[in-house]
């Protein structure tokens, strides 16, 4: 069974036993679900999952802190008299195969204001992205490479 589903399991577990199911008693549960998984290491072999798991927190602070920038970016071109924004659909590559990551990636860049996933290719190799900055478009492609797509093969692979 996957470590990251049996953790998710000892999280319940906790919550049921606190006998309350709250955002804050789901994440404590897991990190008790983690440390317990950590000692008993030895009786299930060798895995990624513990390094993976500690790569969780960069991902969704680099996360909010796209969300911050973007929000004031477009908060700053609704406010002021001149247009700044220069919307356009941008082809994004992806190195990413997994549906999971593919979709993780595709809601991350949906959440970001100022973009919007429109569409997978039909083989999985492109992400097509709107976005409202998109007058380099090689910089929307960058930031979306080497932000949130890495991130994910870290954690994901």
């Amino acid at each position: 069974m996957n470590l990251g589903l049996i953790n998710l399991l000892l999280a319940l577990g906790w919550c049921a036993v606190v006998g309350s199911f709250t955002l804050v008693d789901l994440a404590v549960g897991f990190v008790v679900g983690y440390l317990t998984l950590w000692l008993v290491r030895p009786l299930y072999g060798p895995t990624r999952y513990f390094e993976r798991f500690l790569l969780l927190p960069g991902l969704v602070l680099f996360f909010l802190r796209e969300l911050v920038v973007s929000s004031l970016r477009v908060a700053w071109d609704v406010i002021t008299p001149p247009v700044y924004s220069r919307p356009g659909i941008v082809a994004v590559p992806l190195e990413l195969r997994g549906d999971v990551e593919i979709t993780l990636l595709a809601n991350l860049v949906s959440l970001t204001p100022g973009t919007l996933s429109l569409e997978v290719s039909d083989d999985r190799k492109t992400l097509y992205v709107h976005a409202m900055f998109a007058d380099p478009p090689e910089q929307v492609r960058q930031n979306i490479k080497r932000g949130l797509e890495r991130r994910i093969m870290e954690i994901m692979r």
